[in-house]
């Protein structure tokens, strides 16, 4: 099993630059895919970012050029660095991890970008 406990979340300012934080521990392979997906309200859960155990990053059309994603695969933890925040990127934004063909998903940490 895997769990994971993400942190950084809370109230920010429109144009504001925080960053979460995503713990991963139990059963964690060495090839893997971190990444973080979030759910504003009213909508449907959608991709933000995935990073590679080997480095390969993938990013939503919405995010790129503001968010980056980064890991420690020594502390088998995921960051996302948000910059430039708009309103729209409130949201609960959950962490995930894939191996072996199985996904886990974090309980998310809500970000509310204020305008």
């Amino acid at each position: 099993q895997v769990q994971l406990v993400e942190s950084g979340g809370g109230l920010v300012q429109a144009g504001g630059s925080p960053r979460l934080s995503c713990a991963a521990s139990g059963s964690i392979f060495r090839v893997n895919t971190m990444g973080w997906h979030r759910q504003a309200p009213g909508k449907q859960r959608e991709f933000v970012a995935t990073k590679t155990s080997a480095g390969s990053t993938n990013y939503a059309d919405s995010v790129k050029g503001r968010f980056t994603i980064s890991r420690d695969n020594a502390k088998n933890t995921v960051y996302l660095q948000m910059n430039s925040l708009k309103p729209e990127d409130t949201a609960v934004y959950y962490c995930t991890v894939s191996q072996m063909g199985t996904n886990y998903w974090g309980q998310g940490t809500q970000v509310t970008v204020s305008s």
